[in-house]
């Protein structure tokens, strides 16, 4: 009989997704074919620390305490005893090419995508520049850094200008229209995430943002449906259909995902074959433009009053919960979770 596949499934970590990551890999460990393979559950803490974890079939919720925990004494030794990694990381020092750059320094294969697209997919704003490369009709934008107790503007030319928050406040109001959505650089699960309605808003919250990064994105609002498609694989690229979130709260915030049950998700979404087909080719050319490899689900909204499309963003290591939408949406495209999974792990053999 062959032998068993020993996947290494990483989860937790120091970010402020640790207990998403949690979920998600629970939902992933709960539908691995143990028949194929062997399941090393490998808790980080927040705090960092390694852990190998006695996996439970149970269901758990978020922000529940992980019992059952072991110090690893050598992680580098414990994970070149693995033959493959499934990184179940969320937000920063997991999906943003950290991890990614220490398993290709220790040679195992992992899940997912590379250093360059993991790092450039956590960060908006480069996000941004590539997808305007790419020719990816997206919202005007602009981009700022904190530095010490000022701000420095960024233009389109990558010129730098110091300025005051007061400063940086009008620089913006004057280039973009409000509402506006500002956003750290660097955060994932809509976190630090707020909207302005006006200039004290816009003030306030980029002070708040600057809490999160020191790079923060400020985006003019869309008013259109929010709509998602899930892409899998490195050159032979499949994209799911497309689903639809129905957001409780004014916007898709952390709580309006995880904490708000009137938010809901529609799947399919109840779209014309023109705008789904496009929607598909552009989360296609999205995850290309990075350098994208595994998985990745693209972010859109379709303009209310003129169906236009807009891309939001890209998220390399979605939520794999079991109601998220990554798995979801390829569910509903005729692959089950757990046939996803084995998709997943053959695209690194």
């Amino acid at each position: 009989m062959k032998d068993k596949m020993k996947v290494g499934v990483v989860f937790g970590g120091m970010s402020t997704e640790n207990e998403v990551s949690v979920i998600s890999a629970n939902s992933i460990m709960k539908n691995l074919d143990k028949n194929k393979y062997d399941i090393y559950p490998i808790y980080i803490s927040k705090e960092g620390q390694w852990n190998k974890y006695k996996y439970e079939d149970r269901e758990i919720k978020l922000g529940s305490k992980i019992n059952n925990i072991e110090e690893i004494d050598n992680i580098v030794k414990y994970l070149k005893n693995l033959d493959l990694i499934f990184p179940v990381l969320h937000g920063l020092y997991g999906e943003d090419g950290t991890i990614q750059g220490l398993f290709e320094l220790l040679k195992i294969p992992y899940v997912g995508c590379k250093v360059l697209a993991s790092s450039v997919g956590m960060d908006k704003i480069y996000t941004k520049i590539i997808f305007e490369k790419a020719g990816l009709n997206q919202t005007k934008y602009e981009y700022i850094r904190r530095y010490e107790d000022k701000y420095i503007f960024i233009d389109k030319q990558f010129n730098e200008k110091i300025v005051s928050l007061d400063e940086v406040s009008n620089i913006i109001s004057n280039n973009l229209k409000f509402p506006m959505f500002i956003k750290p650089s660097n955060s994932g699960s809509s976190v630090g995430i707020n909207k302005a309605e006006n200039i004290d808003d816009l003030k306030k919250y980029i002070k708040y943002a600057s809490k999160f990064d020191k790079k923060i994105l400020i985006e003019e609002e869309i008013k259109g449906r929010e709509v998602e498609c899930a892409v899998l694989g490195n050159e032979d690229v499949i994209a799911s259909c497309v689903g639809e979130i129905k957001s409780a709260d004014e916007f898709y915030s952390y709580d309006a995902k995880y904490n708000n049950q009137e938010s809901k998700t529609v799947i399919p979404a109840k779209i014309s074959s023109d705008i789904e087909q496009e929607i598909k080719e552009e989360a296609i050319k999205a995850f290309k433009a990075i350098d994208g490899s595994g998985l990745s689900r693209v972010d859109f909204f379709i303009e209310y009053e003129t169906n236009k499309i807009f891309i939001n963003e890209i998220n390399t290591m979605p939520g794999f919960t079991s109601i998220s939408m990554y798995p979801k949406l390829f569910e509903a495209s005729g692959i089950s979770y757990s046939d996803l999974l084995d998709k997943l792990i053959d695209t690194i053999k």
